[in-house]
């Protein structure tokens, strides 16, 4: 495989499953030194020595520890070259305007949005001294789209995601550091499939929207990301990089 990251370093937050994993797995085969970020030691342990990389136990919604993830990193490896920024929840108590309350409504917002906000906020003065940098930050394409099944404060969140990152892209786009925002469709994860697990109806309800006709796979959003990230991108910021097997841009699917 091209070595993309030869000698480069990249901090994943949300790194121990998912899309995290994967993408740690996709960089570190493209010569990244990765470093995981993660609440959870045990899974996030394993993932680091999975890709020869180290492990920062973090809890994203928590300043001090997320300036610590990106302190330690620069520490050891020297530098942080590429931030994904992609922890993230879909509780199943985020469910319509009607029934979601106030504190399933705060507790997603700070998960999903604040935890970007705070880790664009601690690593970007590491790039400007570095004078290059690649942020990658997860949306989803209920970032660009309405759905009648909602999950409101998910939804919320990612909107603000979309619009940050496109603030910033074009903020520090003069000092090398390029931001833009992953927005995936449905995606074969362990957050997806707990949720529609409990709910197959829920599940079927959105897949005959999808026109390719199923979700993604984890190593297909990863693919995005670590082009994203290199300097195949090079040209590209402040966008929103929908990977979301044609559901933003269709009316009626194939049969």
């Amino acid at each position: 495989m091209v070595q993309r990251f030869d000698g480069r370093v990249a901090v994943i937050t949300g790194g121990a499953s998912g899309i995290g994993l994967a993408t740690a797995k996709r960089l570190a085969s493209e010569g990244a030194k990765v470093v995981i970020g993660d609440v959870t030691p045990e899974q996030g342990k394993a993932a680091a020595d999975a890709v020869g990389g180290a492990f920062v136990q973090v809890d994203v919604t928590d300043a001090d520890q997320v300036e610590a993830l990106f302190q330690t990193t620069v520490d050891e490896f020297g530098a942080v070259d590429v931030a994904f920024n992609n922890a993230g929840i879909s509780p199943p108590e985020d469910d319509s305007i009607l029934t979601t309350g106030i504190e399933a409504w705060e507790k997603v917002q700070r998960v999903n949005l604040t935890s970007v906000y705070l880790c664009c906020k601690a690593v970007l003065p590491h790039m400007q001294r570095q004078g290059r940098g690649s942020i990658v930050n997860t949306a989803s394409f209920v970032a660009v789209m309405g759905a009648a099944t909602s999950q409101i404060s998910y939804t919320a969140s990612k909107g603000g995601v979309l619009a940050m990152t496109r603030e910033l892209g074009v903020q520090f786009a003069r000092e090398n550091i390029r931001v833009n925002a992953l927005c995936p469709g449905p995606v074969n994860t362990p957050l997806l499939k707990e949720l529609f697990a409990k709910d197959p109806e829920r599940a079927a309800r959105r897949l005959v929207h999808v026109p390719v006709g199923r979700f993604a796979e984890p190593e297909e959003i990863a693919a995005a990301v670590a082009f994203l990230a290199s300097d195949d991108a090079s040209f590209i910021t402040a966008a929103q990089f929908l990977v979301d097997g044609g559901i933003s841009g269709a009316y009626v699917t194939p049969l």
